[in-house]
């Protein structure tokens, strides 16, 4: 566990003041992709109000994460889903664009958590307690709804993506490296949505 690191400059320590008790849970969606933002979500959820299934999202239906998607919102105490563009990838690299997009989730926050807890083994940095825990999102409540949210979020992003740019199937691969996606790259170049510093782009840019 990490302690509250410094207060961000626009952020005061009142602005910050963590309410006792409360615990978020924070994951992400599309790290491996070659196209499309990395989107992260923070969740608190109300003990009143419990929601059943919630699991890691990537052992879910479409259905499901759909269903669940919308229950979260509805009885999760706040929520918020944040995202890291494809210039900040390129910019950044996917692992620091991947902590920014997980920062802003925690500071859209309505409410602020005494603690966070984040899938994987890496933390951004924030202004109050967090820790890492890897394969959270099947474990941890909190981190399942947020891997869902920003799951659901991002394929309906890709959805966006793809009536944009129907020539590269973005509605069917989510932006991974699939055969027909590469084929698709060789054949039209890259979109504005693709990650030019991902070295499957780079080779079909040459």
């Amino acid at each position: 566990m990490r302690s509250p690191s410094s207060f961000p400059p626009e952020q005061s320590a009142l602005d910050w003041a963590p309410a006792t008790g409360l615990v978020a849970g924070v994951d992400e969606a599309g790290r491996g992709p070659l196209a499309g933002p990395v989107f992260a979500a923070a969740v608190i959820l109300d003990e009143l109000q419990p929601i059943t299934g919630l699991a890691d999202s990537k052992a879910l239906t479409a259905a499901k994460r759909a269903r669940l998607f919308d229950e979260i919102r509805a009885k999760a105490l706040c929520c918020c889903i944040a995202q890291a563009s494809t210039e900040e990838i390129d910019r950044l690299n996917i692992l620091q664009a991947t902590m920014l997009a997980m920062q802003r989730a925690v500071h859209g926050l309505r409410l602020k958590p005494a603690l966070v807890r984040v899938d994987g083994n890496r933390l951004p940095v924030l202004p109050m307690a967090a820790e890492a825990i890897v394969k959270g999102d099947a474990s941890v409540p909190a981190i399942s709804a947020a891997s869902i949210l920003a799951k659901v979020a991002r394929d309906l992003f890709c959805e966006q993506m793809h009536r944009s740019h129907p020539q590269y199937g973005f509605a069917t691969h989510k932006g991974y490296g699939t055969p027909a996606h590469l084929a698709a790259l060789k054949q039209h170049g890259a979109s504005p949505w693709h990650r030019r510093s991902f070295a499957p782009v780079r080779e079909c840019l040459r």
